[in-house]
């Protein structure tokens, strides 16, 4: 099984690929879409789109794994935030791919333990699950693959 984690942003777009067999974590990889401030929003989210549509093509994951919104006090960044949402589940929802999406809460709980946990805790537990080697990726490549690792542990113990 592939699973695709997604760290939504409109900015930075974290991805984390985590190839299964059985219970186990076979290969895993992470990166991100860095889009340029100057652009306007819609092109930044028709590039999401693009970019979304060709690791799709690339890698055929079964599943896409996505964090879901955080409510902070700028509510113009999140609707910022939804419209970048909006544009990755898009061609998931078109090629027929189920999506799982989790709150950044539950992906601290599945990788760490805590649902409290720290961003520096999260990455240490990332390289300790994946043998450390990803500190040198950007924090968003690192998130998808806590949310990668989210869904895989949840599925790992379903019956």
């Amino acid at each position: 099984m592939i699973i695709l984690g997604i760290d939504p942003g409109s900015r930075y777009c974290g991805y984390g690929l985590l190839q299964t067999e059985k219970r186990k974590i076979v290969a895993a990889g992470c990166d991100r879409i860095k889009l340029k401030a100057n652009l306007s929003l819609a092109d930044r989210l028709a590039i999401i789109y693009e970019e979304i549509l060709k690791l799709i093509e690339e890698y055929k994951p079964d599943v896409a794994s996505i964090e879901t919104i955080f409510f902070g006090k700028n509510i113009k960044s999140a609707f910022t935030l939804g419209h970048a949402r909006g544009v990755i589940l898009l061609p998931f929802a078109q090629k027929k791919i189920p999506i799982a999406e989790y709150s950044p809460r539950e992906v601290k709980q599945a990788v760490v333990g805590n649902g409290n946990a720290s961003k520096s805790q999260v990455h240490y537990m990332i390289n300790q699950i994946l043998g450390n080697k990803f500190d040198s990726k950007p924090e968003d490549a690192i998130d998808a693959l806590a949310i990668a690792i989210c869904h895989f542990n949840k599925e790992k113990f379903r019956v």
